[in-house]
């Protein structure tokens, strides 16, 4: 049985390349959201088994959305996805209960092995 994703991104193009790269796998992307706000909006819709979450969006930044919704939904598990790679943001993104970061660009490989362990 297929793994649902809900993908969080202001990018397009990254909802078109996480879609590509999971096309032939057991991972199906249910959802792309443009927002932090619409993931939250729409994760109980959705029920995904796992969310990969931009951090730099308009509005509320995908940190924001990650505390909020691991705050409602303790269970949901979230994949922090984006180029900012300083010490202090995947600091804090561990703290709040993320599962992972993976860093922009990345290549199948590295997305795969993120989503398993996330999932593990």
């Amino acid at each position: 049985m297929s793994k649902k994703v809900m993908v969080v991104d202001d990018s397009r193009v990254v909802h078109l390349q996480i879609k590509r790269i999971l096309a032939d796998t057991d991972y199906q992307v249910v959802l792309c959201c443009q927002s932090g706000e619409e993931a939250l909006e729409k994760y109980d819709e959705v029920q995904p088994d796992l969310v990969t979450m931009d951090i730099l969006m308009p509005g509320m930044t995908g940190l924001e959305a990650a505390r909020l919704l691991l705050q409602s939904h303790p269970q949901a598990r979230v994949l922090m996805v984006s180029s900012l790679a300083y010490d202090n943001t995947i600091n804090e993104a561990s703290d709040i209960g993320t599962k992972g970061f993976i860093y922009k660009p990345f290549d199948r490989e590295q997305l795969l092995s993120s989503l398993e362990a996330a999932l593990a």
